[in-house]
């Protein structure tokens, strides 16, 4: 299926973004937005404060300034229960499965109603059966506890857990890391399928080579301020910004 071209009205749009562990400043005036049918990479070092993007956006934290607009509604000051039942989505690196629930009852968990575009056009829904040809592998061990699966299993459940609340826009932090190649391959065949059905994606990536596989853009953070931001192509071919701000 041909991917939906993205719109010119951003979906997700940051301004001024700033944010807080404690008394630590890490986000300082972070500006970004995210269309409708893309993928944009959020890359950096470690530390370079690219899930704490994120969970700003979400509105996980006590403590942020900025403005943040989602689908027209404003953001800013909102809880992340708020930001979820308008359809923006949150796969942490984390994970935070229940382990205790099979993979069934964790989807379960994360069902929300079906929705729709502001032009009145049905926006992507969810099921587990489409869930389960998205990964395989889930739809083989439906009945087997979270804490029962691998490290690479859990972050696919996680993910699908995350599209039950058939959002617009899901934010999807470090899908890459600590997981098997073919994990690694699976998860990237599972962003290309939902860009094509017309899900958006921000995606925190140290991997050059995952991002460059997925994303239409990216922006480049270092001590929490963006420090470019272009096309994918244009990061790939740009071997002096990779080198200062996204080699080890």
């Amino acid at each position: 299926m041909s991917a939906v071209a993205p719109s010119s009205a951003p979906l997700l749009q940051a301004k001024g973004l700033a944010a807080w562990y404690g008394a630590a400043q890490i986000l300082y005036d972070v500006d970004l937005e995210v269309r409708r049918g893309e993928v944009v990479a959020l890359m950096g070092r470690n530390g370079a404060g690219k899930s704490t993007t994120l969970k700003a956006l979400m509105g996980m934290l006590a403590k942020r300034r900025g403005q943040i607009t989602f689908m027209g509604h404003d953001l800013s000051r909102s809880e992340p229960h708020t930001a979820a039942r308008l359809g923006l989505g949150f796969v942490p690196e984390d994970r935070r499965i229940f382990t205790d629930l099979s993979v069934t009852e964790n989807l379960a968990v994360g069902r929300q109603p079906p929705r729709r575009w502001p032009d009145g056009s049905a926006a992507p829904e969810w099921t587990p059966e489409r869930l389960f040809k998205l990964f395989p592998n889930l739809g083989e061990m439906q009945q087997r506890p979270g804490g029962r699966m691998s490290g690479g299993e859990q972050q696919m459940l996680t993910v699908a857990r995350t599209l039950m609340g058939n959002p617009y826009l899901v934010l999807l932090d470090e899908p890459s890391e600590g997981v098997a190649p073919v994990i690694v391959e699976q998860m990237a065949h599972m962003i290309l399928e939902l860009k094509s059905q017309g899900v958006s994606i921000l995606l925190s990536e140290q991997n050059m080579h995952f991002a460059e596989l997925v994303s239409d853009r990216a922006y480049v953070l270092e001590k929490g301020q963006i420090r470019y931001q272009a096309s994918m192509a244009e990061l790939a071919e740009n071997e002096a910004v990779r080198r200062a701000y996204l080699s080890v």
